[in-house]
């Protein structure tokens, strides 16, 4: 029999980490508006308005499931609103007409939880993921720095509250048991005494399918004491192996271990000199039999390269670094290597170089493509691609490279937001909602001007100008986006019509029946 009794598992489990999350970057006030931005990237940073200070309006983050808008996650003030997970987002209006919404990240998520695991490694050395929403330690032989298992638990949750992530922890002999205090009774567990602990708890908490939860509960297994006490074969007949092992692994009858998480591969090449050069050209040579060498490993591993940089050492041990931010994921020498000629030209060789060393800082996955050469292929519309994102690691190089924008187009009718403003290097041109009628080349805020009437006036004044309606086309009734708070759109509905003048402006007019008055609002050029 396996003895769990001399390992002891800390299980951290953070039921609301995306909103949490998206709370330290963007805090609300009182009454649900944006207040600022969280400061710092790191887990235990930004701290100051954090979403469990004051009087946090509801809150969910909402994802697309099956064409329909769902609840992702929540706060504790939707979760107390009765909103839950799952839920459409136009039935939590309707229960919450209060509530303030924003899109998920589920990525993001991730990479914040990968960032708690690294900060957790202060601990203990063994830390691994534990699903999408919590963490597992393996504190044997540790918490003796921390003063004691009660201290280190206290200490943990104290920085998580500072940093304003709501966690929950337990502390067993067993992995099992620690995600079942952590999920549904926290605290610590004494060495051996798993099993007392679970015995109160329902049977939920050993990690079983929903499924197999709802036949246990029918068959009258509510508790884990009941499922101890009932005999195996029976449960093993009608639930297979699976609910069995799961008891085992909770009551340390049968190993579980605890993997931390890998280390990511460093992808990086080294050219030593025989003697030491200090020209840029022999630079770029030496630099283009590294980038042949790196660019073999990434091909293997199908990456690409997003961050590289090149390390150059001098004699006298000094060292330069020329950093390359590239505007896509890439992996093609011939294309990276003139990138780095602006910022080897740069570099102070001093009495000369003897060794050059390329690491790729940051890699996304890059799958090999098969090209064709039917008519219409993406052959040349890879190239033209190519070229835009080499011209955007140029200019990027000069300027920074999150600093290059690009316009995408939204899904809302909406003038104001059928389209956004995205970062060039991480986002794709995309087809978005397309409007049944064009669209004015040039858009401002509205602006009034004197007219009475649903339609058009025949003579108006714009900008000191005197226009005459020649034509007019229209109208195009727009109905404002109820789930949204926008106060542009208080005087509800807008009946838009594109007006050509005599004195030559195309202009985008628009007539409120509700509030009646009429707006400028583009030049069709």
């Amino acid at each position: 029999m396996f003895d769990g009794g001399h390992r002891r598992i800390v299980s951290m489990w953070f039921p609301r980490l995306a909103t949490d999350r998206a709370l330290r970057l963007r805090p609300l006030d009182g009454g649900g508006g944006t207040v600022g931005a969280g400061q710092g990237s790191g887990p235990l940073k930004g701290a100051g308005q954090g979403p469990l200070q004051g009087q946090t309006p509801p809150f969910v983050l909402t994802q697309r499931q099956a064409n329909t808008e769902r609840i992702h996650c929540l706060n504790a003030a939707a979760e107390a609103a009765g909103l839950y997970r799952g839920m459409t987002s136009t039935d939590a209006r309707a229960f919450c007409p209060g509530l303030v919404s924003r899109p998920a990240d589920p990525r993001g998520d991730a990479r914040h939880l990968a960032v708690l695991a690294r900060w957790a490694t202060r601990y203990c050395p063994w830390v691994g993921l534990e699903g999408e929403d919590g963490l597992v330690m393996d504190i044997t032989g540790a918490a003796h720095l921390a003063g004691g298992e009660a201290a280190l638990l206290d200490d943990l949750g104290a920085r998580m509250a500072r940093a304003g992530l709501t966690v929950r922890l337990g502390l067993a002999d067993t992995r099992g048991a620690a995600w079942a205090l952590a999920h549904f009774a926290e605290g610590i567990a004494p060495p051996g005494g798993q099993g007392a602990a679970l015995a109160p708890l329902p049977v939920a908490a050993l990690r079983l399918d929903p499924e197999a939860v709802t036949g246990l509960e029918r068959l009258g297994l509510r508790r884990v004491a009941d499922l101890e006490a009932t005999p195996r074969a029976p449960i093993a007949r009608r639930f297979g192996p699976g609910v069995l092992a799961r008891l085992d692994q909770a009551l340390g009858r049968q190993p579980e271990s605890v993997a931390p998480l890998p280390e990511p591969p460093r992808q990086a090449v080294r050219l030593t000199l025989p003697e030491p050069i200090g020209r840029v050209e022999d630079v770029m040579a030496g630099t283009g039999r590294l980038l042949e060498a790196l660019c073999t490993r990434l091909l293997a591993r199908e990456v690409g390269a997003r961050r590289l940089c090149l390390t150059l050492r001098r004699v006298d041990r000094g060292h330069a670094q020329v950093e390359l931010r590239l505007a896509a994921a890439l992996r093609d020498p011939a294309r990276i290597l003139p990138l780095f000629q602006r910022g080897v030209e740069e570099v102070d060789a001093g009495f000369g170089l003897d060794q050059l060393r390329l690491e790729a800082v940051e890699v996304e996955p890059l799958p090999a493509r098969q090209l064709t050469v039917r008519a219409g292929d993406p052959r040349e519309a890879a190239r033209s691609s190519a070229r835009l994102d080499d011209l955007i690691t140029r200019i990027g190089t000069r300027i920074g490279i999150e600093n290059i924008h690009r316009f995408l187009p939204a899904d809302s009718h909406i003038p104001e937001r059928a389209f956004l403003t995205v970062p060039a290097a991480w986002s794709r041109p995309g087809g978005g909602w397309a409007p049944p009628r064009p669209r004015p080349v040039l858009m401002f805020p509205p602006e009034p001007i004197l007219a009475e009437g649903p339609r058009p006036p025949g003579r108006f004044r714009w900008r000191r100008l005197t226009l005459t309606t020649a034509r007019a086309t229209g109208p195009e009734r727009l109905t404002p986006e109820w789930w949204m708070q926008d106060e542009a759109w208080h005087r509800g509905l807008r009946d838009y019509w594109r007006v050509e003048t005599r004195e030559g402006r195309r202009l985008w007019l628009f007539h409120t029946p509700e509030a009646p008055a009429w707006f400028v609002q583009g030049d069709f050029g």
